[in-house]
């Protein structure tokens, strides 16, 4: 597993200084700092499980393959929780991902079934984002927060939270539709031809949804350092 120390000190996410007294400011880290603390969680949870996942499946076929995934994305969470890390949402997203997986694997070995399971795995990722917005707890913040440390008084902030309930909204929608055309093309389209045009249309997919979330998050920045201080 990556081993990552604690989360990086309170420096690389600083409060802003006050606009006309704001005190609820607070200050994107630089862009390498930002990547310096990303990366390493995004390796962890979405690049690595899929390499672990081939290269087993090379030696020792599609059960291999699917139980060393497994044993990774869950030997990750239990070697964070032992040493009293932050169990970060990638792995988590992750973790039920492989789990998807694993268990439709158990009764099939069809193409399709199997292309078919990160699909799955991508609704209920879909549905997790949906149904924290009822529940008040964004799991968009939950993921912002592993990528970049805020603090609790920039969370609370009411535009803040509206805000990550709004982009929960947003990429439970944008995973939504990634599911329906996945399904789409896996049952009118080739495996070859739904390998290479789904994964176009997926990454463009998201790259959009990366940007208006980046965009509406740095609007909701400036607003909040803006503000004044309460009296």
């Amino acid at each position: 597993m990556i081993d990552r120390p604690a989360d990086p000190p309170a420096a690389e996410a600083r409060p802003a200084p006050a606009h006309g007294g704001g005190h609820h400011g607070f200050e994107l880290p630089r862009l390498t700092a930002m990547l310096r603390h990303a990366l390493p969680r995004f390796v962890e949870g979405v690049i690595a499980p899929v390499a672990v996942f081939y290269a087993a499946f090379a030696l020792l076929g599609l059960n291999g393959g699917l139980v060393a995934a497994v044993a990774w994305v869950y030997g990750g969470i239990a070697w964070r929780l032992l040493r009293g890390n932050k169990v970060t949402g990638l792995l988590v997203l992750a973790a039920v991902g492989v789990t998807v997986r694993a268990g439709l694997a158990a009764f099939t070995h069809s193409a399709v079934v199997y292309f078919l399971q990160p699909t799955l795995g991508t609704l209920l990722v879909s549905m997790a984002f949906l149904a924290s917005v009822p529940l008040r707890r964004p799991l968009a913040q939950k993921m912002a927060t592993d990528m970049v440390p805020m603090p609790e008084a920039f969370l609370a902030h009411t535009r803040v939270r509206r805000f990550f309930l709004r982009i929960s909204l947003l990429w439970s929608l944008v995973l939504l539709v990634n599911v329906a055309v996945s399904l789409w093309m896996l049952f009118n389209e080739s495996i070859g031809t739904y390998l290479w045009l789904r994964t176009g249309l997926v990454a463009a997919l998201g790259a959009a949804a990366i940007t208006v979330s980046v965009w509406s998050f740095t609007r909701c920045l400036r607003r909040v350092n803006g503000e004044p201080a309460a009296a």
